[in-house]
């Protein structure tokens, strides 16, 4: 597999607060990685940093070779080879569901509209929402807006997609769904970087466990089911014991 995305040496600060050490990870395309680690460890300021919505004060991060550089002009084109779904969804909520999904990539992108709605409506019936296609933010249940959000970064075509906590504001009703999503991408091939919380699903979707605390690496490990049964680290050990894990 060739390498998508390499990461050497990254440092992040938040004034004195060391937020992110010396963090090197590379991935492959095709590949699924999935970051895991207690609150506050830096997982989704590591996510943002990919992305150049945070600034970084060391370090390289390469997307297809290309330096991600949050204060260059090239970070919007850039932003295009990564798509990154939030817990918030960010929907406008004065667009109806088509019209959150094909603002990008007429905008951004200048892909004409029938081509963007076209592809937009195969994507809402694959994840069991077409008939929700001129429905407002306002109508639809957590679950279905955090799918709609999904949509809408597989159609900017990013080389690499990145997730941050997507079920974390959702009831436990609607993760299923939304994990269900996500999983047929893994299945596709699709290249993912993935912070959750949800144990079953990081075992079953990840090619790669990076275990994150106090903005580093402590674990590494494409023995997934391994690194589940018994982590090698006792910072690990004691992390899964509260998710019923050993």
């Amino acid at each position: 597999m060739s390498e998508l995305l390499k990461v050497k040496h990254l440092r992040k600060e938040f004034g004195n607060n060391i937020v992110l050490k010396d963090i090197n990870l590379s991935v492959n395309k095709g590949e699924v990685v999935v970051i895991i680690g207690p609150s506050g460890c830096g997982k989704s300021t590591f996510l943002r940093c990919l992305n150049g919505l945070e600034d970084i004060q060391g370090g390289v991060i390469t997307i297809d070779g290309l330096p991600v550089e949050a204060d260059k002009r090239e970070i919007t084109k850039l932003r295009q080879k990564i798509g990154m779904v939030f817990q918030s969804y960010e929907l406008f909520p004065h667009l109806s569901v088509i019209d959150n999904l094909i603002l990008a990539p007429t905008k951004v992108q200048k892909r004409s509209k029938e081509e963007a709605t076209k592809e937009a409506l195969v994507l809402l019936d694959k994840v069991g929402l077409l008939d929700k296609k001129d429905y407002f933010p306002r109508q639809l249940s957590g679950g279905q807006k955090q799918r709609v959000a999904i949509v809408r970064a597989l159609l900017m075509h990013p080389e690499i997609l990145l997730f941050d906590e997507v079920t974390a504001a959702l009831d436990p009703e609607m993760v299923h769904e939304v994990l269900e999503t996500m999983l047929e991408l893994a299945k596709s091939g699709s290249t993912m970087l993935i912070v959750t919380h949800e144990m079953g699903f990081a075992e079953a979707v990840a090619d790669r466990i990076i275990f994150f605390d106090k903005g580093e690496i402590v674990e590494e490990s494409d023995d997934v089911e391994g690194f589940f049964i018994a982590p090698e680290t006792e910072r690990a050990q004691k992390f899964l014991r509260t998710f019923s894990y050993n």
